[in-house]
Parts: C-alpha cells; structure tokens; sequence
C-alpha cells in the first residue's frame, strides 16, 4: 500500500498550479491520501484560497492523470477552500520554506535584535535566510547589520520591476529604511502600509530560502493583519521582557495570532533583557524587570521558552554600531540553542501536520 501512495504521490508532480508553476505535491495541495482494498483513491486538495479560478482546471489533470496512472480505479478528491490562511498552500513564494514572524505586543522589547540574531545564526548553521524589516515606521535592522547607507538594487529581468535584497555576506535584507532617507518620517495610513508588505513579497527577487525571518512592528495593527492574509507563515516568535507591562501587551499579540481566522502557530517564545550582566562581573545577575514572564508567555500559548537574553552593553554597542554580524554563540551561548529549538520545532510541525 505504502508502494501505491509513494508511486501515486510521484505521478502527480506532474501536474503544476498555474499560478506558480509549482507541482501540487512540492506545494502540499495534496493531503490525506487514503486507499481502500480495491485500490481505490481518495485525498483532499488544499486550495489557496476562495474563490480560486484553477479549481476546475486543476480537478481535470488530475483525473486524466489518475486515470493514466491507474486505469479501473476510482479517484474522489475533496477540495478544501475554506481554512485558516496559515493552513493554505504557499503560492506566493514557493521558493521561499519557512517564513517566520517575529513580533511583540509592546515596543522597545527588543524584537529587531532578536530578529537579527536568530537570521545570523541560521545563516551560521547553514541555511538559506532572508531578513524582511516589516517594521516600517522604526527599521533599525539596516543600522544593527551597518548598511543603512546601501539602496537595493531593481531588476527588469523578467519584464517587471523586482526589488533586490541587499546581500550581507550570504544574509538576504531587504527594508524600508534602505528605500527612504535616515532621518525621513514614515507617515502612512493602513492601505499604503497594506501596499508595501505585499510589495515585499510580490515584488521582490527573493533567492530560494530556507527561512524568511520576518521583523514585524509592535502590536496588533494593519501590518500585521496585511501579512497573515498575504502569505502563509509556518508560525511566529514572540518576544517578551520580564516585565509585567511586556506579557500583557504579549498575550494580546498571541491572541491576534490564534485568532480562528488567522490560526497562525506560536512556534516560541524569547524573553528579552531577562537580566542584567556586568561585564566585569559575568556571574552575576540583577533581574532589573523581574522574572518569569517568558515561561508564562510560553505555557499560556502551549508553545516553548526558546530562550532567555540578557542585558549586555557589549551586545547595545555592536548593534547599535552596525556590527551585528560579529556576534557569535560564544558570546551568547543561549543563541545557538534558541535557534535549534526553533527548528526542531518546525521541524516536529512538518511531520504532525501533513
């Protein structure tokens, strides 16, 4: 039976959605194949959305290819439209295989230099990253990576305007503070805000990814909505302080995130500043904004504590220097451990929900 499935599942690689050009299993349209006795077929196929105009198109490949593949056989296939977006096949950006948010309920947690960090060392470990500076009335992540003088380039290649990450050895970038002046305010209502996320996915060259670290801006707002009806994230982060003012204004953020609608997975939790560390003093600890908000935060949304970071000047001096690249595990041990968290989290994700 397993032999079928796997025979059955290559088959229909052939069949590509017109959209992307991608096939159907690599964009895991297809779920829930089941095979009776009499080796007949039935799956579901996820669609992107409602209303989808390829859905008939799409049924009629499939038979013809079903019954190429197994002449005599029946095939039903039930098409599920209607579905949490986080759910929905990744149409938009196929190349791109986890696009992780990074959010918080309040600002000044520190949410781009945990954003930074987890980029830096995915990219350390190996893996294809993107960094999108989503925060677009505060983008601090050009002066944290020191390029806040480049601007990206454009590329005409494929017949439209594509926007070009700025490459920072191997580390993909792309912000709104490398498009407008330093010192230029932001000031934009919500359907301009809406323009420019989708912007960023739609009209920029993304290379193939393994991740997409997205830096969103404090808050439950229009840009926040805007992405999670724009493409379909594997899941967030959230990023607290020890402070009471931090989890509360958390929780609001995470319930945004759970909302039925939305159903976008809590993948972690980082509680920021968890204490303050001397530098002629490592062993010791004062816990300026108390303790204990990021586990809390993390049982209260069923998800992990990724890890817990401490005030460091020497960290504030190299960021706020440009020097973000430096930073290595060994001078936050804590690092590389919050980010093997993430992806055995995600990793655990992808196998239980097929």
């Amino acid at each position: 039976m397993n032999d079928f499935i796997e025979q059955l599942t290559y088959s229909l690689r052939k069949i590509l959605e017109p959209g992307s050009g991608k096939d159907i299993v690599s964009l895991r349209m297809v779920r829930d194949i089941q095979v009776d006795a009499h080796g007949n077929v039935q799956f579901k196929l996820h669609l992107p959305g409602n209303p989808y105009e390829h859905k008939d198109a799409l049924h009629l490949a499939i038979q013809q290819n079903f019954g190429e593949f197994a002449p005599g056989k029946s095939l039903h296939v039930h098409f599920i439209n209607q579905m949490a977006f986080a759910e929905s096949p990744n149409v938009v950006a196929p190349h791109i295989q986890h696009i992780v948010a990074v959010a918080s309920g309040k600002g000044g947690v520190g949410k781009s230099t945990i954003s930074v960090c987890l980029a830096m060392e995915l990219k350390r470990q190996g893996y294809r990253v993107g960094l999108m500076d989503a925060d677009l009335y505060g983008p601090s992540i050009p002066t944290m990576l020191g390029i806040q003088s480049l601007k990206p380039l454009v590329s005409q290649a494929s017949g439209n305007p594509k926007l070009l990450p700025i490459e920072v050895q191997g580390l993909h970038v792309v912000s709104i503070g490398n498009i407008i002046e330093a010192e230029q305010a932001v000031v934009l209502r919500g359907p301009r805000l809406a323009a420019i996320i989708k912007q960023f996915f739609n009209d920029t060259e993304w290379p193939p990814l393994d991740y997409l670290i997205v830096d969103l801006p404090p808050g439950t707002g229009d840009i926040q909505l805007t992405l999670v009806q724009t493409i379909p994230l594997t899941g967030a982060v959230l990023v607290t302080t020890p402070q009471e003012v931090a989890f509360i204004d958390a929780v609001k953020a995470a319930n945004m995130f759970q909302m039925e609608q939305i159903a976008v997975p809590i993948l972690g939790v980082v509680e920021n500043m968890a204490w303050f560390e001397p530098e002629d003093a490592p062993n010791k600890r004062y816990f300026i904004f108390g303790e204990g908000a990021g586990l809390r935060l993390a049982e209260k949304t069923q998800s992990s504590l990724l890890g817990q970071f401490p005030i460091k000047e020497k960290l504030r001096s190299m960021l706020d220097s440009g020097n973000a690249m430096e930073i290595r595990p060994d001078f936050l041990p804590m690092l590389e451990q919050m980010v093997n968290k993430l992806v055995q989290k995600i990793e655990l994700r992808k196998l239980t929900h097929s």
